[in-house]
């Protein structure tokens, strides 16, 4: 067993290494935050899609977002590529979309008797994949080979993805007619799932003012670079996540695979938890929470905040559920508000 003494040092340790952490962090996450402000020149009433997005940026995650059109998701990703000043392709999928429409394919060249790599779209920085849902099985695959591996194989030739590369798929909750939807599997692999919403009536009224021109458009002044998304993501490493905030992660987590062991009268509404991939994605967001916010460390706030878009789409729900009207985001919000905060 440790003495007092020793465990005193440890603490006054970690005390240390978190307030010289949060000074580094206050300093480098301004850019981030000037990111935003960027963003919120030309979108209004966005701002958690773009606070969404910047985590995304910040951990290696992809995005899953879901709303109906005219919402101005592609607008917040054209303008969040522009503050960073990285490339930008947007990719509408279509029931007749190829994987090689993607990726890119090797083209014959007569004059030199070779095949040429022509490569394709995905080969950029920020993707907007577009009414993902729309694409067939084969392509939706291609897509998320690429986002867990980060490269690309074109006919036995590996590529390799350039950094950050940031994957947003948009699909529409309204029309379900000729569509493929996302595999549990598969949805499982976007680290976010976060549902776009209609602006209220100011933000209405706002974007009336400020859009209703026929040559709308605002300069986005690129406010950072990759390199210091690269530095930004290294010092997220070093975030500190005490032990309570780390079981308090794991008992959210669990308690959606088991919700009789935490009390909770959720009988025959859970098809399946959250997985494991649950539980990490979740401490990556919270610990990009608490950067964007200028801190070295970890509160319970930051899990709360982000707890219900990391497991929105984790939390599959019965028939029983859905005839009962209930959805996995009002489970999700029984959870949280039934699991003890540290």
């Amino acid at each position: 067993m440790s003495s007092p003494s020793t465990t005193n040092n440890h603490h006054a340790e970690t005390k240390d290494r978190i307030k010289l952490l949060t000074g580094e962090i206050e300093t480098h996450s301004e850019p981030f935050r000037r990111i935003v402000g960027q963003v919120n020149q030309v979108l209004v009433g966005q701002e958690k899609l773009v606070h969404r997005m910047l985590i995304g940026l910040l951990t290696r995650g992809h995005l899953l977002i879901e709303g109906v059109p005219g919402l101005a998701k592609t607008t917040a990703v054209a303008s969040l590529a522009q503050a960073i000043n990285t490339g930008f392709q947007r990719l509408q999928f279509t029931p007749d979309l190829l994987p090689a429409d993607l990726i890119g394919t090797q083209v014959y060249r007569p004059q030199d008797q070779t095949f040429v790599v022509q490569k394709g779209p995905i080969f950029s920085n920020l993707i907007l994949a577009d009414e993902i849902n729309r694409a067939p099985a084969k392509v939706q695959s291609a897509l998320l080979e690429a986002m867990q591996e980060r490269q690309v194989t074109i006919g036995g030739e590996t590529f390799p993805l350039e950094e950050p590369f940031l994957i947003m798929a948009t699909q529409n909750p309204v029309e379900q007619e000729g569509t493929y939807p996302l595999p549990e599997a598969q949805s499982d692999r976007f680290m976010l799932k976060v549902v776009v919403d209609y602006p209220n009536r100011d933000e209405e009224l706002q974007i009336l003012r400020r859009m209703s021109k026929t040559a709308a458009h605002v300069e986005i002044v690129p406010v950072t670079s990759p390199a210091e998304i690269m530095h930004a993501r290294n010092l997220i490493d070093e975030i500190y996540v005490d032990s309570k905030i780390e079981n308090y992660i794991v008992d959210l987590v669990m308690a959606t695979r088991n919700p009789e062991a935490y009390g909770l009268n959720l009988d025959g509404l859970i098809q399946f938890g959250g997985s494991p991939r649950a539980t990490i994605n979740l401490t990556l967001a919270a610990k990009a929470n608490a950067f964007l916010a200028g801190r070295g460390y970890v509160k319970p706030d930051d899990v709360k905040e982000i707890a219900l878009d990391v497991l929105r789409h984790r939390v599959m729900i019965t028939y029983e559920a859905e005839a009962e009207d209930r959805t996995s985001e009002s489970i999700v919000n029984e959870i949280l508000a039934h699991v003890p905060t540290p």
